[in-house]
């Protein structure tokens, strides 16, 4: 891996290269990150009061173009929403709930639960003058679920999934040279998968900008063809014109190699496509010496696709491909580069612990790290379109991938859903094939699943004739489906008999895209159903269903099947079979949700790792269970292990390819040893020892430096006895604080019953302002102290008012109510001006605004009382310029927010995790940690600017 880190590196050197020389140059492409600084708030599924009024006005935005109402509308005041960067999952940060949905993790939020499945982001931004006469687009790389889209009051659109990726030009809705406001209604209240799916901007959102002729959305394909002393490399290019460009046009494409080096170049001249068209332009290239993308070493190429008219640059285009080949075979598997790999695969789902489905950028690559180590070489993106900086690592890690659509269908939400994300993905050279579908229960054995298969087939490989197309299938092998999908996706062994479909379709190439489906909890040992724990050795969870060494050995000793996928890699979010609430993670992963791993791990690592391997299970603190068995088993691929216990030997057994090993052992304190040997001599040592009580606090991060503004330390919390030893059974409860350049953004431990809270962040509450009531003023001079007003002269404020024939003044009364703790809770009054000049009252008493917004109110404890309380504000009014302008009469709303509690987690056999992403600084971390009756400790994690 070393030299692979070395090329990515160098090609990472040559992408900032030409982005900085490109950077000035206004003809050319911009992409920017605007992920930081957004305001959100939760509207309401069918309350339009307190969903702000959306889609209440005369004109909605249906109606006439630019009436964005609500929060869509430019003016609308968000200051006293909840500030926070996206990647954003609201559903992680919600409580656990036996009301909440099963399938999605038992969290308080989306169906079921109106108040908490309407979710609105509001974000400004500015845009310079010299922008104009560029095209500007908002791209977003996933948004769970339904989203609808405003750029100043425009609406843009709607994207009901939330796996696709989708972009809106926003060119002429643009106030160059001043602010602009983009605002997301959410809506979650659906579910498309029946797993955890997080609410929310849960990706990336970017700003591009590119001058009007320009490189369509995903407009480069690079394909590549291996000979035996060269590659054949095609480009093709497809162009958009949105101006007025006329005549001829160059497509200069450049090849750089992984080491950042210029390897080829070609130059087409075409001409320009008339307005709003496009055009395609094909490059190919003859590469010796071509460098391979694999598993052990992903070299990655660059291609800089320029787009010039008479000589000037005016688009700059990047595309990052890999040159290799692959090949499914009916009889002997996969072959990557004319090299049989045989698939070790896991399916997926993509959230985490803590953090839910925002992963950060860091954290996709971790993962993807971790299933390395245990040996895998594939990933199922299990069901729907991953989030490109997932495909990213697999590119630049090593990681083969079944890219999977969501939707089995022919119609247009279907296939274009498959159109954008091949066109999206195509480029990975990590992407080995196409799913398009898994598990469709209704058409799987019927003519019709015959047909969409067959349509949708063809249609993704009219995109990309390059990789098959595969579909999940789980109701048996003989007909509908999978009789005329390319590659057989065979969903577990015990629901059909494959290898009767093999002899009836010995054509079809197969593997195995769901296998295993094993039930385990990290570090439980004995099943207890009361508890909702299962025994994490490896044993056949269902009458109908495979442990992972029998799936994994009927798999490898067929040559004709490709490999299998387990399900899954990590535990999950919902789907806790087989139990219900209070389980609220599933028992599938051969890692839990933070990614501790489970046994099961070592077992893959035995064989499908090349690394020598030595593993004992389970850990060896039975009090109170002294002289019963305890079933100890060894994963291993030596030779041979021998056990000892206390240095006494229970014998040497020999190892079976692809098994494991087995003792029962009468339990004594002590240390449990294994040895293995190899040839007969001692190769690999292991030792599992009855530890003392838990002392002092043990934290260790996957890395110790911290570059640019959002990456991440994984820190691994564990507490050891007073030899040092890791306790496997401690359940202390740790409490995490943070200094410096960084932030605390979500805390696990893996243990499937657990309903700790994920992430500990403030409750804002806003409380609307009651009975709002108005008397006229005689003069105009706005008072120090609040007079004394007759209750008989109080009329409903704003009613009726001739704006024309107005009193020099108001006094305007209304109430709110405070609920909290009031010695706790801090109290802000955002007012929206309901005059020219205005004087704020609380409970009777004058309050002096903000120094940084003098429409803001910071309230002061001693002013607040619990239950009702009295606000008055004194205004000159408003009068109108015109019949039809419409003057504010909300006069603001009552921000509460609560302050969150530490950051807390209790251990789950001995360990936990938290997740701690810089802020950019430069500044160092400092984790301090501490726990009842344990040592404390503290980490520091250094931070660096790019």
């Amino acid at each position: 891996m070393g030299s692979a880190l070395k090329r990515i590196k160098a090609l990472g050197f040559v992408l900032l290269l030409t982005m900085c020389c490109f950077a000035q140059n206004k003809n050319t492409r911009e992409k920017i990150q605007i992920d930081k600084g957004w305001r959100f708030n939760f509207g309401h599924q069918y309350d339009t009061e307190k969903d702000f009024n959306h889609g209440t006005a005369y004109f909605s935005y249906l109606a006439k173009t630019g009436n964005g109402d609500g929060p869509a509308a430019p003016g609308f005041d968000d200051r006293a929403w909840r500030q926070l960067d996206i990647p954003h999952d609201w559903a992680v940060e919600q409580t656990f709930t036996e009301e909440g949905s099963f399938s999605h993790g038992f969290k308080a939020a989306g169906k079921g639960f109106p108040e908490r499945s309407i979710g609105w982001y509001r974000k400004k931004i500015e845009i310079p003058q010299v922008d104009l006469g560029r095209i500007i687009t908002l791209k977003f790389d996933g948004v769970f679920r339904n989203s609808k889209v405003f750029f100043n009051g425009y609406y843009l659109g709607t994207e009901e999934s939330g796996y696709d990726s989708f972009e809106y030009d926003v060119t002429d809705y643009i106030n160059y040279g001043g602010e602009n406001t983009i605002a997301v209604r959410v809506d979650a209240s659906m579910e498309e998968g029946w797993f955890y799916e997080g609410a929310g901007i849960y990706r990336h959102v970017w700003l591009q900008k590119t001058n009007p002729l320009h490189v369509t959305l995903n407009g480069t394909y690079v394909t590549s063809d291996v000979y035996t002393d060269y590659a054949m490399v095609t480009a093709k290019v497809s162009v958009e014109n949105k101006g007025n460009y006329k005549g001829d046009i160059q497509i200069v494409q450049t090849v750089f190699d992984p080491m950042g080096k210029q390897v080829d170049l070609a130059t087409e001249n075409t001409e320009a496509p008339g307005f709003y068209q496009t055009t395609d332009v094909t490059s190919i290239f003859k590469t010796f010496d071509a460098k391979l993308w694999d598993l052990d070493n992903p070299n990655l190429y660059l291609l800089v696709t320029e787009v010039k008219q008479n000589g000037v640059v005016v688009d700059r285009y990047e595309t990052t491909f890999g040159i290799r080949s692959i090949r499914f075979d009916a009889e002997k598997g996969f072959f990557l580069n004319g090299k049989n790999i045989k698939l070790k695969g896991t399916n997926n789902h993509q959230d985490h612990a803590g953090v839910g489905t925002a992963m950060p950028d860091g954290l996709q690559y971790w993962r993807i790290k971790q299933l390395k180590v245990m040996g895998s070489n594939a990933y199922r993106c299990s069901h729907h379109p991953p989030t490109p900086e997932l495909l990213d690592a697999c590119d630049r890690l090593g990681m083969l991938v079944i890219d999977e659509t969501r939707l089995m269908g022919i119609n247009k939400v279907h296939l274009e859903s498959v159109k954008e994300m091949i066109e999206r993905d195509r480029n990975h050279p990590s992407i080995i094939c196409w799913s398009v579908g898994n598990e469709e229960w209704n058409i799987e054995g019927n003519i019709k699943g015959e047909r969409i298969t067959q349509t949708m087939q063809e249609y993704s490989h009219s995109i990309d004739p390059t990789r098959p197309v595969t579909v999940g299938i789980s109701s048996g092998f003989r007909s509908g489906i999978s009789s005329v999908v390319e590659i057989i996706g065979y969903n577990y062994l015990g629901n059909g008999d494959i290898d009767a479909h093999r002899n009836e379709f010995k054509q079809q190439p197969g593997m195995g895209t769901e296998e295993g489906s094993t039930f385990a909890t990290r570090g439980i040992y004995f099943t207890d159903d009361e508890k909702h724990y299962q025994a994490a050795y490896d044993r056949k969870p269902r009458p109908t269903f495979y442990s992972i060494e029998e799936g994994w050995t009927f798999y490898a000793q067929r040559d004709y099947l490709a490999g299998m996928f387990i399900w899954t890699g990590f535990d999950y979010r919902g789907e806790p079979t087989p139990y219900g609430w209070p389980s609220v993670t599933s028992y599938f992963g051969m890692m839990d949700v933070c990614g501790f791993p489970k046994d099961n791990v070592y077992y893959l690592k035995s064989w499908w790792g090349n690394e020598p391997v030595l593993h004992i299970l389970p850990h060896w603190n039975w009090k109170g269970k002294e002289g019963e068995v305890i079933p100890v088993w060894v994963y291993s691929n030596c030779d041979e292990v021998e056990l000892f216990l206390n240095g006494k030997s229970l014998g040497k057994k020999t190892m079976k390819v692809k098994s494991h090993l087995e003792w029962n052992v009468n339990y004594q304190p002590g240390k449990l040893k294994a040895i293995g040997y190899n040839n007969g001599k001692k190769t690999l040592e292991q030792i599992s020892e009855t530890t003392g009580e838990a002392k002092a606090i043990k934290l260790t991060a996957h890395k110790q430096t911290l570059t640019g503004n959002s990456d991440i330390a994984m820190i691994t919390v564990e507490v050891l006895d007073k030899k040092g030893l890791h306790v496997p059974i401690a359940d202390n409860d740790i409490t995490f604080e943070i200094k410096g350049g960084g932030k605390i953004i979500g805390v696990g431990n893996g243990n499937p019953t657990s309903l700790e809270q994920d992430r500990f962040v403030d409750d804002i509450n806003l409380v609307n302002i009651n009975n709002l009531q108005e008397q006229e003023l005689t003069t105009a001079t706005l008072p120090d102290e609040l007079s004394v007003y007759a209750d008989d002269n109080w009329n409903e404020a704003f009613n009726d008012r001739d704006y024309k024939k107005q009193a020099p003044a108001y006094v305007y009364k209304g109430t709110f109510e405070l609920n909290g703790d009031l010695t706790k809770d801090k109290v802000t009054f955002f007012y929206q001006k309901i005059g020219v000049e205005s004087t704020v009252f609380i409970n009777s008493k004058k309050v002096s605004p903000a120094i940084d917004d003098t429409q803001k109110f910071v309230l002061a404890q001693s002013l607040l009382q619990k239950g009702t309380n009295t606000i008055h504000i004194i205004a000159t009014p408003v009068y109108k310029e015109h019949d039809w302008d419409v003057v504010n009469t909300n006069p603001g709303v009552i921000q509460v927010v609560t302050p969150a509690r530490k950051w807390h987690r209790k251990l789950f056999n001995g360990l936990a995790q938290v997740i701690v992403q810089t802020d950019g600084s430069g500044n160092d971390i400092i984790l301090s940690v501490k726990g009842e009756g344990v040592k404390t400790d503290e980490l520091q994690i250094k931070c660096e600017t790019r």
